[in-house]
């Protein structure tokens, strides 16, 4: 099944006189559970792409569909609605919540969508079993290494149950060990929950996880393959 559809999406900013074109007519369909990697230099637009997916951002021209959605043809608040029902999100820099512990920052999102108190214990318990942080439930994110800290910040993306989730540079700001460790547990959660994750990343270590690597350079996307 379809989750992402991409129609010829331009993507032009300007700046006084200067227009920069970051995305020039891109074309793309991702299916449900695919574990897709969008790379390319600094500049490339695979971050602008992955911000057009995630209803952050509207293209200068083309039309993006998400769960079948036209979200091109939404406005901010029915957008705010997709991403809060649709799509988890995965920063470089945690996003987490520093006065709120690890259990709060998962409990957030399910605390916004107003679910019952038994359901969210529930399923916060079983998020922080999935990323191994049990034992690390009362700790707020600066009682956290960086690798534990974007296991919380992966639990918290998947609490409302998307179906999508996009990662920015998810290895970005953690050591060869501590980003093996989040893919390892991201690729297991792709798996046994079979949840969309698409990246954008120039990280070797994400491009070796993904089961899909498209690569973009100046707006374009170059080449689309199934990971070796």
């Amino acid at each position: 099944m379809e989750i992402v559809k991409i129609e010829n999406v331009t993507r032009a900013y300007k700046i006084g006189k200067l227009e920069t074109q970051a995305l020039r007519g891109v074309n793309l369909s991702i299916g449900s559970g695919e574990f897709t990697s969008f790379v390319g230099p600094s500049g490339s637009g695979k971050t602008t792409l992955l911000q057009m997916i995630g209803c952050l951002d509207q293209p200068t021209a083309g039309r993006v569909f998400v769960n079948g959605k036209d979200v091109t043809s939404l406005n901010r608040n029915q957008r705010a609605d997709m991403r809060r029902e649709n799509i988890g999100f995965i920063f470089q820099f945690f996003a987490l919540i520093p006065t709120l512990s690890a259990y709060e920052n998962i409990e957030m999102p399910l605390l916004l969508n107003g679910q019952a108190a038994g359901e969210r214990k529930d399923r916060v318990l079983e998020l922080l079993k999935a990323v191994d942080l049990l034992d690390r439930v009362n700790n707020r994110p600066d009682q956290l290494s960086g690798g534990q800290q974007q296991r919380v910040a992966i639990a918290r993306a998947l609490a409302p149950r998307p179906s999508l989730i996009l990662a920015d540079e998810p290895t970005a700001n953690l050591d060869t060990e501590n980003g093996r460790q989040v893919m390892d547990i991201m690729k297991k959660l792709n798996k046994d929950t079979g949840v969309t994750f698409i990246f954008a990343t120039h990280d070797s270590r994400v491009i070796s996880y993904a089961e899909r690597v498209v690569t973009l350079e100046d707006g374009l996307i170059v080449t689309d393959s199934a990971a070796k």
